[in-house]
């Protein structure tokens, strides 16, 4: 993460991390129905953070419907006790049921990572960045 602070409410990508590790991409399209989605969400992010490996969660929803979750994973141990949670079970259940219209599930192993972070000051133009490289330097 940044070495400067960050405000809480800041849109920030889940960082960098050292490959090899696994990212789970859900991409869905909702139905009318919301009744409990929000709070089962809320739910599962504070599940999902107390699996021993997960490593971080981003989210974007397209203004047409498209909504976007990555679920970062340290290893294939971290991504079973995940799936195989009942409380996680239970609302993939429910989703099927009632939230989705459609989704779909990519679970890719990321063997590249690096990330990019402009600095305090570089738009007064002191010229400050930060990049994070993969494990062979490179970004």
């Amino acid at each position: 993460m940044s070495d400067h602070p960050v405000a809480p409410d800041a849109v920030v990508p889940v960082a960098a991390h050292e490959p090899p590790y696994y990212a789970v991409v859900f991409t869905s399209v909702r139905t009318e129905e919301s009744d409990g989605y929000g709070e089962t969400g809320e739910r599962m992010e504070e599940l999902v953070r107390g699996v021993p490996g997960f490593l971080g969660m981003d989210h974007a929803r397209t203004p047409g419907g498209l909504s976007i979750t990555v679920g970062y994973f340290k290893d294939e141990a971290a991504l079973q006790q995940w799936r195989s949670d009942a409380e996680h079970r239970a609302a993939q259940r429910r989703g099927r049921a009632e939230w989705y219209e459609r989704y779909t599930l990519h679970v890719a192993k990321v063997e590249r990572s690096h990330g990019y972070e402009r600095g305090p000051g570089y738009e007064r133009g002191l010229g400050y960045e930060r990049s994070q490289g993969d494990q062979h330097g490179r970004v």
